[in-house]
């Protein structure tokens, strides 16, 4: 065989080999659920309350972002679930397919309560009340900032808050108008993370085959489990076990 002929077969065998290589994805799915008894939902205030822009602040009751469990199911909503450190290969289907993600400020509350960002994404924060708040991005190593965000402004007319760098944990967001409302946004360079839904439960697709360590962050407690390991199977979902915390 001559020596072209060999460099092409070797080619070719290299080629297969790398994409039998990049097929080795799968996805998981799971849920984070309260242990113990499941409390009443709390209010930060009552409708009619006496606080600040109150006819459009006090014009329902304003429950605790804080702490929203499921009572049927227990599981607990607004639980970021991600990969600490970026894997060596990325599906190129699980990249960020928009360069802005957005953040709207509704009835005094801040939508969605968790945020999952990929860093150099940009955040554009909208505010579809009838009264100006400001945004106070309390971040850790890209640059804070501390905007006032006008009166009903719409997608498009946004703030943007720019992302270059991933954040250690989740950062803070909160309006001094309004002291009441906060957030969290988590900052990665990867793809793989989620935000549990109002029943605790969450999805994360295309992960490379193989072992990793996930880690399980809440605003009441923190870090609720920063080696939660799940072996991720190639050309399968799991369906993992209820992961049960005690937010106290």
């Amino acid at each position: 065989m001559s020596k072209m002929k060999i460099l092409s077969f070797a080619l070719t065998c290299l080629c297969i080999a790398s994409a039998g290589s990049a097929a080795d994805w799968g996805s998981i799915k799971g849920q984070i659920c309260l242990k113990g008894d499941v409390p009443e939902q709390a209010l930060l205030h009552k409708k009619g309350a006496d606080v600040k822009d109150a006819a459009v602040c006090a014009a329902h009751d304003m429950i605790n972002p804080e702490m929203i469990v499921d009572k049927e199911t227990h599981g607990i909503a607004n639980v970021f679930v991600f990969l600490a450190k970026a894997p060596g290969d990325i599906h190129p289907d699980a990249a960020a397919k928009e360069d802005t993600v957005t953040f709207d400020q509704k009835n005094c509350e801040f939508i969605p309560h968790a945020l999952f960002v990929q860093a150099g994404q940009t955040v554009e924060v909208l505010n579809s009340d009838p009264v100006a708040h400001n945004t106070n991005v309390i971040f850790i190593r890209n640059q804070p900032a501390n905007v006032i965000v006008p009166a009903n402004t719409a997608k498009g007319a946004g703030v943007g808050f720019s992302t270059t760098s991933r954040e250690s944990l989740p950062v803070t967001v909160k309006c001094d108008f309004h002291p009441w409302m906060r957030a969290h946004w988590l900052v990665l360079d990867h793809p793989y993370a989620a935000v549990t839904d109002k029943e605790g439960r969450f999805e994360i697709n295309n992960l490379p085959a193989g072992d990793h360590e996930f880690r399980i962050w809440h605003e009441k407690k923190g870090w609720l489990d920063r080696k939660y390991s799940v072996t991720v199977t190639a050309g399968e979902t799991q369906e993992l076990e209820p992961a049960y915390f005690t937010l106290e």
